[in-house]
Parts: C-alpha cells; sequence; structure tokens
C-alpha cells in the first residue's frame, strides 16, 4: 500500500508540476546546429504534448525511449512518419521519419531508425540580387539501438547514430559551404509496473533518454563549432484499464537541452553573468544544469513541459490531447522559446495497421507551428499483441 500511495504522489506530482513552474525541445541556442535532431517525428506523442518518453512501447520508441524496445510484444514493427513542417511560413519544408524494431528474443529487441528533414529550394543571388541558382538544403540522421531486459519491469537501452548537415550559414552568399558530419550516442532506461489502483488494472511507467550526445558540428574545416542539442527526457505515465473495452492513459514529460546556455556580455563581449559557453561536450553536458544568466529561476526556465492523454476504445480507436509549454522569453535571457499549444489525434487500428493523425492547434502569435499536422503509418508482423502495451 505504501508504494502504490508513493507512485501515485510521484505521479500526481509530475501532472501539476507544469502549472506550478509554468515554464520541448524547440528551445534553440546559438551555439547549437541541426535542432531537427529534436522536432517529434510521430503523430501519437505529437498529439499527447510532444510527449513519449514513458508511454507504452511502440516502434517509435527509437526516436522517444529506445529502452522501450525490449517491451515490444511483435516480433517487426515498421512505423513511417511524414510531416508538413511551418506550411504557415513556407511551403515546402518537410520531416520524414522511418522507424524499424526488430523482437531478438524475450529480453532483447534492436532497433533502426532515419530521420530526413527537407528545408525545401532556397533561391541564391549575389549581392547585386542576381540569380545564382537554388539548392536544396537537407539533413539527416540515422540512428542504431539496442535494448535489453533486466527483469520483467526494467530495461535499458543504448543508440548510435550518424548526422549529416547540408544547411550552412554561408548559403545566402551563394556558396553552399561544406556538409557537415557528427556521431552520437545516447543512453535510455524504462520502467514499468502493473498494479492495481482505484478496482482497476493499471500500469505505472517510467522513462528517461539522453540523446545526441556526440561531437561538436562545424560546416567549416577552420570555422566555428557547434554543440549538437543533446537532450534530457525525463517521463512518467499511468495507464488504467477501465473496462474490457476503454483504456486512459495520463502521462507528462519533461525536456532540457544539455548545452551551455549563452553568458549575458557587455558591449566589448565581457561576461557580466553567466558562464563562457566555449568549452567542451563533457563540460557543457554537467555546466547546462547551473550556468544560466539568472540563476536557478533561469534554469527552471529551460525545462519544457509536456502533459498528454490518450483513450482507447476496445484497441481499435484512440482519442489524444495534450499541451506543450516552453517558457515566454525573458529580458535576461532571450534564447529560452516561448512557444505553447495544444496538441488533438486520432489514432485507428486495424489488423496488424496502426494510423495516428495529429494537429496542433494553435496561433502564429504563440507559435509558428500551428495547424500543423503528422501522419503516421505502423504496421506490426509476427508475435501477439499485448492488448494492454497498445
Amino acid at each position: 500500500m505504501k508504494l502504490f500511495s508513493l507512485r501515485i504522489s510521484i505521479f500526481f506530482i509530475c501532472i501539476l508540476l507544469p502549472v506550478l513552474v509554468m515554464s520541448q525541445t524547440t528551445v534553440v541556442y546559438p551555439n547549437t546546429e541541426v535542432p531537427f535532431l529534436n522536432l517529434t517525428p510521430d503523430s501519437r506523442s505529437g498529439a499527447m504534448g510532444e510527449a513519449g518518453v514513458a508511454i507504452s512501447p511502440d516502434v517509435n520508441a527509437n526516436y522517444w525511449n529506445p529502452s522501450k524496445l525490449a517491451f515490444l510484444t511483435n516480433d517487426d514493427d515498421v512505423s513511417l512518419s511524414y510531416s508538413p513542417w511551418l506550411r504557415q511560413l513556407v511551403p515546402d519544408i518537410s520531416l520524414s521519419y522511418l522507424s524499424y524494431a526488430h523482437k531478438i528474443d524475450d529480453r532483447n529487441s534492436i532497433g533502426a531508425s532515419i530521420r530526413y528533414f527537407n528545408y525545401g529550394t532556397v533561391a541564391l543571388t549575389d549581392v547585386s540580387a542576381n540569380s545564382l541558382g537554388s539548392y536544396t538544403p537537407s539533413e539527416f540522421q540515422i540512428n542504431g539501438s539496442f535494448a535489453r531486459k533486466f527483469g520483467d519491469e526494467l530495461s535499458l537501452g543504448l543508440t548510435a547514430g550518424y548526422i549529416h548537415s547540408s544547411f550552412s550559414s554561408s548559403s545566402s552568399t551563394g556558396q553552399n559551404g561544406n556538409p557537415a558530419n557528427a556521431v552520437s550516442a545516447g543512453v535510455s532506461l524504462f520502467y514499468t509496473k502493473q498494479t492495481q489502483e482505484f478496482g482497476n488494472d493499471a500500469v505505472f511507467s517510467f522513462g528517461t533518454n539522453i540523446s545526441n550526445i556526440g561531437s561538436k558540428i562545424s560546416y567549416d574545416t577552420d570555422g566555428p563549432k557547434y554543440f549538437l542539442p543533446t537532450n534530457l527526457k525525463i517521463g512518467v505515465a499511468n495507464t488504467w484499464n477501465l473496462d474490457d473495452y476503454n483504456q486512459v492513459t495520463l502521462t507528462v514529460d519533461f525536456n532540457k537541452l544539455l548545452t551551455p546556455t549563452p553568458p549575458i556580455r557587455d558591449a566589448n563581449g565581457n561576461i557580466i553573468a553567466g558562464k563562457d559557453d566555449n568549452i567542451s561536450v563533457p563540460s557543457g553536458i554537467f555546466s547546462s544544469f547551473s550556468d544560466a544568466p539568472n540563476g536557478f529561476t533561469g534554469e527552471l526556465q529551460e525545462i519544457t513541459v509536456s502533459p498528454g492523454v490518450e483513450y482507447w476504445y476496445n484497441q481499435l480507436f484512440a482519442l489524444r490531447a495534450g499541451y506543450f509549454y516552453e517558457n515566454a522569453n525573458n529580458p535576461d535571457n532571450p534564447y529560452k522559446g516561448g512557444s505553447h499549444y495544444l496538441t488533438l489525434g486520432v489514432g485507428f487500428k486495424y489488423t496488424q495497421f496502426n494510423f495516428d493523425f495529429s494537429y496542433i492547434a494553435g496561433n502564429q502569435q504563440n507559435s509558428p507551428l500551428a495547424n500543423t499536422l503528422r501522419f503516421t503509418l505502423i504496421a506490426n508482423f509476427g508475435g501477439e499483441n499485448n492488448k494492454n502495451k497498445r
């Protein structure tokens, strides 16, 4: 009973914390590059306020929490997601994501994924506005993951990846610049517990994932080097099976970039608040918890919060909703973001196929992502689906 009460207390504290803190990963500091690595690729989590680190496993765990792959119930799973991006601003930017998972045995699984971000066609001109043609910058990441169960309730995951970016800030001058390359790694954990809550069968889950730990990236051999957007995700989820047909999940994710916060400098470039951000990758990760120019308050403002809810009827039809909150800009540090929006979505399951759709119900004043759509198709092959795990 005490353990049950502790779990419930932890869960509801995490659910209420967004209201108390009023603080995803869209925060982009000027010393980071390839921010597409932290864009939500799939529709299920996209509809739940961009939360996914602790919800029931599916093949898109390759992005959210690779350790969850060890709890998949099918032999093979594949998912394809597509999202037109920032269509309110530009017509031809898009994010595509392909994810695959294979169950080796009862304890071990492997996964692979590729995400491709297309920036659309960019017109090039010289200083006299004469046309120099056009080009299509793009970026992609290829990841491979391994997950293993330790007992029936805990799993750990390791991820390695390769990143390629042909997008360069020098492109506006008519020079495409050199493609940038980097390698990355990640570690993840997932804990899930079957239990009884309020007289119903329930599942409590906790997950964490540190992703995109890797080398700095540069578009010029002699040019500046930028941090990858290393990110820490922590989340909890609780699922209640109300009866044989109805299932409800509540979840919340917390995200924080593990990169240095730029200091505040005077007109001469001297630091007057914060810490020097010209440091190594390991130093940047550790200092990211204590380098905000406005102290502990600033650190809290760097945390984004994503609460979400999912309802399934007979494991055939799903309704989802969520809210994404990112602290608004403040005078001490103008790089905190400020996006906040409602997300909605539906899901359908037919035999071995799942179709998910999500929509960002925001406005342009609060987020340029307003009216963004995401589409995901999942196919499951072999094995037996666990009804309580989607």
